[in-house]
């Protein structure tokens, strides 16, 4: 097994490159050696922006000896692709979500790997934050006693007033359910289990939308996917999910909350790293506050916590299985809303342990 930080290669270099690459190149345990897109000038302008030794084609970073992960930034459309080319190149992969457009691709992803005895793993990494790991140390340590339910909200009206480029957020491997659906799917597996039924319904409220921003603001473009979508969820264990996602709302809202037998807990938003927790006790008025505790790092989080996991022989938290069972509830959801129909969920995880709130992403451990 190879020893020292774990050689990083980024492919994509779009709007979230520069979050991951901010906290990447800032962690000991990793080094940034390449960007890749297909834009080589903006490959090499955020290279050049966070000092990273090289940029260039997709084919030359996979070709790098000394890159051992890559992170795969690219369009939802392009994850399976490009995360099997790299795969078969020799590298693991931390993918973003979501991990597949759809089962047999995602599957066909951890097939390649489990063969080669690569690792995939995916974001979301915002339920590695010490937000929602905060909110899963308490609910472990028995807060509001045994969980037996959940109300998931997101409500928005739609990324098209700020992104400058949404056409694929409104389309297959878009639209709330495939886009904000990992954040909240991945919560509520980590908190109550394995997904076992769904129930979906929506629809889209209209069939064009115009970008707000940038140089292309203005320009008209067409709607594919349902952009308000709710489901029932029902899990392997015991309890249920409410959950709402919508692009429609001039109500913007964001909720997760978690009730149990001895009483309820407001979680932090799922789409952040941060953010408190608070537990109201059954039969109380009393409000409690619980600190929140662990790092400080943001999106990149998960592929440090998968590189450590690599050199120390361990799994990783946001395991390619993981991605894949949210993705496979969330096709199940899109099938019921289609079908009209309840949507037994094939597949099953086992739930990853809390990470230890002394975990400090800015220490050099390998």
């Amino acid at each position: 097994m190879s020893a020292g930080p774990v050689g990083v290669g980024v492919i994509g270099a779009g709007v979230i490159s520069d979050e991951y690459l901010r906290n990447l190149t800032a962690f000991p345990d990793v080094r940034v050696l390449r960007v890749a897109d297909l834009d080589l000038a903006r490959a090499a302008a955020q290279a050049a922006k966070y000092d990273v030794p090289a940029a260039g084609t997709v084919a030359e970073l996979l070709a790098d000896d000394q890159v051992e992960l890559v992170v795969n930034l690219t369009i939802p459309a392009a994850h399976v692709e490009v995360g099997v080319a790299a795969l078969d190149a020799g590298k693991h992969v931390w993918a973003e979500k979501p991990l597949a457009l759809d089962r047999e691709s995602g599957r066909k992803l951890l097939c390649s790997a489990a063969e080669k005895g690569l690792r995939v793993a995916s974001a979301p990494d915002t339920v590695l934050g010490p937000g929602l790991q905060t909110a899963r140390r308490a609910i472990d340590e028995g807060r509001i006693g045994e969980p037996r339910t959940a109300l998931a909200i997101f409500q928005t009206p739609g990324p098209e007033s700020w992104h400058p480029a949404p056409e694929f957020l409104f389309q297959a491997g878009g639209g709330p359910l495939l886009d904000m659906g990992p954040y909240y799917l991945t919560a509520l597996v980590q908190l109550l289990g394995p997904i076992r039924r769904v129930t979906g319904a929506g629809g889209r409220a209209r069939d064009t939308r115009v970008i707000g921003s940038g140089p292309r603001a203005g320009t008209e473009f067409p709607v594919t996917v349902p952009t308000t979508v709710t489901a029932l969820i029902d899990f392997q264990r015991s309890g249920s999910a409410q959950l709402v996602l919508s692009f429609d709302s001039a109500l913007q809202r964001v909720l997760l909350e978690l009730t149990g037998t001895l009483g309820a807990a407001v979680l932090p938003d799922p789409n952040g790293f941060d953010g408190r927790t608070l537990v109201h006790p059954l039969g109380s008025d009393e409000l409690v506050e619980v600190p929140a505790e662990g790092h400080t790092s943001t999106r990149g989080t998960g592929v440090l916590e998968l590189a450590r996991a690599i050199r120390a022989g361990v799994p990783e938290r946001a395991s390619g299985e993981l991605a894949y069972h949210v993705l496979d509830a969330m096709l199940a959801i899109d099938d019921s809303l289609t079908s009209g129909e309840p949507v037994l969920v094939d597949s099953t995880v086992a739930v990853p342990p809390p990470l230890p709130a002394a975990f400090d992403p800015y220490a050099r451990t390998l």
